[in-house]
C-alpha cells in the first residue's frame, strides 16, 4: 500500500472549441462531497445559460470514491472522458467541471468524447500538481516525567504535532505518514512499559 497520492493545488482552467461549441473546463482541488456539491451549484448558477454542465470527481487516497456525470449529453460522452483524464494522471481529491455552450452543430459521440477529454486535459495542463502523504493521527497520553523521552522520539521521527497539553498527565496528538505510524506507535508504547 502506498501512502502518497497525487492531487492539484487550487484551481486551474482549460478551454476547447469545436464547430462553434465552446467547452470551458475548471479543475478544483476538493476534499469533501459537500465541497463538490457547493461548487457544482455555483457553476450551474454562474453558467445558467450553458447547454450542459458535465463533471467528474475522485476523492480519497484509495481513489475509490468517484463519479462521472454527462448532464444530458449522450451516455458516456462527457463524464467518462473527464474521469479518464483524472485517471490517466492518477489524481485524486479533484473535481473537473466542463461547461458546454452549444454552437449549433452536432459533434456526434466521438466528437463529444474528444471535446470533453481535450477540455479536461487543457485544464490539467495548467494545474499545479502536488504529491501529498496519507497521514495517520496518533494520540498519546503520558506522565510529565516522560516529556523528554517523548520529545526525543518526536524529534527523531519528525511527525507533525497537531496539539499538545501539559499538565499532571500530558497528551500529544501527532500526525505522521501512514507507513511510519506503526513504528511511532510502538516506540511510544515502549516508553510507557519502561516507566510502569
Amino acid at each position: 500500500m502506498t501512502d502518497e497520492f497525487k492531487t492539484i493545488k487550487g484551481i486551474s482552467e482549460g478551454f476547447y472549441s469545436e464547430k462553434r461549441s465552446k467547452f470551458l473546463a475548471f479543475a478544483h482541488h476538493v476534499e469533501t462531497l459537500d465541497e463538490i456539491k457547493a461548487l457544482l451549484a455555483d457553476y450551474r448558477k454562474k453558467y445558467y445559460d450553458a447547454r450542459h454542465v458535465c463533471y467528474a470527481y475522485m476523492l480519497g487516497p484509495e481513489r475509490t470514491d468517484f463519479r462521472a456525470n454527462d448532464d444530458g449529453e449522450p451516455s458516456s460522452t462527457a463524464g467518462k472522458p473527464i474521469l479518464g483524464q483524472i485517471n490517466s494522471n492518477e489524481l485524486t481529491d479533484i473535481l473537473i467541471v466542463v461547461v458546454r455552450y452549444y454552437g449549433g452543430v452536432n459533434l456526434g459521440t466521438s466528437g463529444l468524447i474528444v471535446a470533453y477529454r481535450e477540455a479536461s486535459a487543457d485544464a490539467l495542463s495548467h494545474a499545479e500538481m502536488e504529491v501529498r502523504q496519507v497521514e495517520e493521527t496518533i494520540v498519546f497520553d503520558f506522565p510529565y516525567v516522560m516529556m523528554n523521552d517523548v520529545m526525543r522520539i518526536v524529534k527523531e521521527m519528525q511527525p507533525r504535532i497537531v496539539s499538545q497539553t501539559y499538565d499532571n498527565t500530558c497528551q500529544i496528538t501527532l500526525s505522521i505518514r501512514k507507513s511510519e505510524a506503526e513504528i511511532l506507535r510502538s516506540k511510544l508504547a515502549k516508553l510507557s512499559f519502561g516507566n510502569s
